[in-house]
């Protein structure tokens, strides 16, 4: 009992950057193993030739121009998303009836995946730069304003009969206990709009575009050019993993006025 006591007590001094260095080298290991099997091979290129198609891809300047071009979709559709949903979900959670009228077709469009919108949009608005700009637009909206008008709905109705019986009208209560509740709910609708826009930014430059990483994906698996295949979602995975990063400090400077821990 006691080595075992003293097992768990040295797995729980690992860092956190300790297990993410493992779960790496981990990663890495599996990867080469699978790709020196007959049939994985054929799939997946091996790390050092990946890494090695990586390096040339900037050095050419390719990804670069691919890269800046997605990331550039990513936020403007992301940013009017957000622009558009927090106003949207807090009418919704404030007017009932504008909530019985609106959130039925809102849930609706929720169950279609985004991509199926792609015909319309590129019969609507062509197939340059607004059309990939409108699907992710879309994907985010309706992701956003969904979480963040649970988050009006759910509020304390504690709260809000106490601030009432203090005095406050509907204005002082909606300014300074409706959005102040819902800021957590906010946060997460920024995470899960950006993950949104990641898994349709692909769909979105396979409608006609001429760079994006979307558009060097295709052109590789085309020439089964597997190397930059695997580059190309490595790069979109890390890009994710640095904006989730990013709401995460956003999170951390935006709370401190509550009693919370925030999470690594």
């Amino acid at each position: 009992m006691e080595k075992e006591k003293d097992k768990s007590v040295f797995v729980f001094r690992i860092p956190q950057w300790g297990w993410t260095l493992l779960s790496f080298v981990l990663t890495i290991l599996v990867w080469q193993l699978i790709s020196m099997t007959p049939n994985g091979g054929k799939v997946f290129a091996s790390p050092s030739v990946t890494l090695q198609e990586f390096l040339k891809s900037i050095g050419n300047h390719q990804l670069g121009k691919h890269f800046f071009a997605s990331l550039k979709r990513i936020i403007i559709g992301f940013a009017l998303a957000f622009v558009c949903s927090v106003p949207m979900a807090f009418l919704l959670g404030w007017y009932k009836v504008l909530c019985r009228l609106v959130e039925p077709w809102i849930q609706f469009m929720k169950n279609i995946p985004p991509i199926s919108y792609i015909p319309l949009v590129v019969v609507a608005a062509g197939v340059g730069e607004e059309s990939k700009i409108v699907v992710i637009f879309i994907a985010c909206f309706l992701t956003m304003t969904i979480t963040i008008f649970q988050g009006v709905k759910n509020v304390d109705n504690t709260l809000i009969k106490a601030a009432r019986v203090l005095g406050a009208n509907n204005k002082v209560i909606f300014m300074h206990v409706v959005v102040p509740a819902s800021f957590p709910f906010i946060i997460t609708a920024m995470r899960l709009g950006l993950s949104s826009a990641l898994t349709t930014l692909i769909a979105a430059e396979m409608t006609g575009a001429a760079k994006g990483m979307g558009v060097l994906i295709q052109s590789a698996s085309q020439y089964f050019r597997m190397s930059t295949v695997l580059m190309g979602i490595v790069v979109i995975g890390v890009l994710g993993l640095l904006l989730q990063k990013l709401v995460r400090l956003l999170e951390k400077e935006a709370m401190k006025w509550q009693d919370t821990i925030s999470e690594e």
